[in-house]
């Protein structure tokens, strides 16, 4: 791809892209949200025509009309939001739209082999070819998707962010598909936020960034850090910024904590000034066990307290109580899309926002517009809607929430997930600015649960990790490693 120029209106999405991708390898496409990955693969599987530049595939001219066309072609896509019909069997996903008939009628026979021979290719022939996909877990319904692009011919693959869901035994299978894909032949374009999962599986990576090409590289040879420079395009001191913490009072103290889920039992302390890591594998209670603090699940057996307030209390209590949430599922939970900005930051807490119960827009608007400014919130202003926003952008909404609540303590669920990586900076140095204080503002306190094993060593002063529904003791960060993360993490019930 060379040249590629794209806009929408006065908007440039591309502005002369360069991207080349060869045959047997894994090329990395790196880039902020709205940096022009998106678009740019919707040119290449003819989803969007570009206003400028030349596509050549195998050095002819590739110009497709429509997606279709491009299908035929070879491109094949696969997004983070899997588009199978979860009703229908694997086979059926497989085949569909591509059925092989003779004068009108099926011939389910040669369809079957041809399924089967693309699971086995994938190393994955254990898959039943009968099983309903809505049966199937997530990487398995991935698998599926991936054998559909193999049996229409496909011969350059993208995958976008497909580890988004996947546990860590999923991503290493997945992993090693890709490899035998590229021993194949294939020439595969990986699309994802996780740099170090990147580095792992990509040969090459291009960064894209306002619609540029922003630089390029050898995986193997390059940094994280260095990655991390040419996306936001300055030098970079720190990924996980840490200031100096005073670690102060008790502020939230559980014990023998169990619900009616997977969490068995729990027991921590989280102090004044200091971030508190919760690791462990995706199902063993890590999600459930904020929910519980929080109070929207049952307490089964234990005790929580939250400053000088003892036993469970409603979600709208924890707010009082100076205790705030941020759900790992945004679009769901931890915004109101279809709102403003202004209505969502605003939504808890009423105060200084109207008069004799009645809101005032102008105030509300004045009081988000604080936060906008405060969090470089990308934005056309406070009453533009939620759904609008980038991901990373809609991250901070809610963090804005938290902070105009004036919470002592942040639950934090997966705070960075799905957002690039020049949000991520700015939420860690948030998160981290929240833990220290300021001058007339004392030292809070973080509750963070995370996937992302760098993330917790970077930001946390102490990490517990929870196996099979039990939380371990609390040590400092220092005596981790992401080794001993994972060990603890995927240890043995005791």
């Amino acid at each position: 791809m060379r040249g590629i120029r794209k806009a929408f209106g006065s908007t440039a999405a591309l502005a002369g892209v360069d991207l080349e991708v060869y045959a047997g390898e894994v090329h990395g496409l790196i880039g902020e949200n709205g940096a022009g990955k998106s678009t740019l693969m919707k040119v290449l599987s003819g989803a969007v025509k570009p206003d400028a530049g030349a596509v050549t595939l195998d050095g002819s001219p590739f110009v497709p009309r429509n997606t279709e066309e491009a299908r035929a072609a070879g491109i094949a896509m696969i997004y983070q939001e899997l588009s199978l019909a979860p009703h229908l069997s694997v086979v059926d996903n497989i085949l569909l739209g591509i059925e092989d008939c003779q004068y009108g009628f099926l011939r389910p026979a040669n369809g079957r082999t041809k399924a089967q021979e693309a699971l086995e290719q994938l190393g994955r022939g254990e898959i039943l070819l009968d099983s309903p996909v809505s049966r199937l877990a997530v990487a398995e319904q991935q698998i599926v998707e991936i054998a559909r692009a193999l049996v229409t011919g496909c011969r350059v693959l993208v995958l976008d962010e497909p580890t988004s869901s996947l546990t860590a035994a999923d991503t290493e299978h997945l992993f090693l598909v890709i490899r035998r894909l590229r021993s194949q032949g294939k020439a595969i374009i990986y699309i994802s936020h996780f740099l170090e999962e990147l580095k792992q599986v990509a040969d090459r990576f291009t960064v894209l960034r306002d619609g540029l090409s922003a630089g390029s590289g050898s995986a193997a040879e390059c940094t994280v850090q260095q990655i991390v420079e040419m996306m936001v395009g300055r030098q970079i001191d720190q990924l996980f910024p840490r200031s100096d913490r005073v670690r102060g009072e008790p502020i939230l103290e559980i014990r023998d904590l169990a619900g009616a889920g997977k969490l068995l039992e729990a027991g921590l302390t989280l102090h004044r000034g200091e971030i508190l890591g919760i690791a462990g594998l995706l199902g063993a209670g890590r999600t459930e066990l904020l929910r519980l603090i929080f109070g929207l699940e049952p307490v089964r057996r234990g005790s929580i307290r939250i400053g000088r307030w003892h036993g469970t209390a409603s979600p709208e209590r924890r707010w009082m109580q100076g205790c705030g949430f941020l759900s790992e599922d945004r679009a769901r939970e931890g915004l109101a899309v279809w709102m403003s900005i202004a209505d969502n930051v605003t939504m808890n807490l009423g105060r200084d926002t109207g008069f004799a119960g009645v809101l005032s827009p102008t105030r509300l608007e004045a009081a988000s517009s604080r936060w906008i400014s405060a969090l470089g919130i990308r934005t056309s202003g406070p009453r533009q809607r939620v759904a609008a926003l980038s991901g990373g952008n809609q991250q901070k909404v809610a963090i804005a929430r938290l902070l105009h609540q004036e919470v002592d303590i942040m639950l934090l669920d997966e705070p960075t997930r799905g957002i690039d990586v020049a949000s991520k900076l700015q939420l860690y140095d948030l998160i981290n600015r929240f833990a220290v204080g300021g001058p007339d503002i004392p030292p809070r306190a973080v509750l963070l649960v995370s996937s992302y094993f760098p993330e917790l060593l970077g930001m946390c002063d102490r990490i517990a990790v929870i196996c099979r529904g039990r939380l371990g003791p609390a040590y400092p960060v220092a005596e981790y490693t992401q080794q001993r993360l994972m060990a603890e993490a995927i240890a043995p019930a005791r």
